[in-house]
């Protein structure tokens, strides 16, 4: 009973420090995560600011000077 009892305990505290493990990699990937969503909303800050404005329409846009 006692050995049953060791065993058990022994479980649990691989299996206690496998959750940890798997939590410690789950934050950091949370972490990279987050990095690449801010670097992503700044690419596309970037490029709408290259971006040109749509050209009018031709019932929209004021005729030159000369006409």
């Amino acid at each position: 009973m006692e050995q049953r009892l060791i065993e058990l305990e022994s479980r649990l505290s691989f299996q206690e420090h496998t959750l940890q493990e798997l939590n410690d990699v789950v934050a950091a990937q949370q972490q990279e995560l987050t990095a690449q969503r801010l670097a992503l909303q700044e690419l596309d800050r970037r490029l709408r600011a290259l971006t040109l404005p749509p050209l009018a329409g031709a019932g929209e846009e004021t005729p030159p000077p000369h006409y």
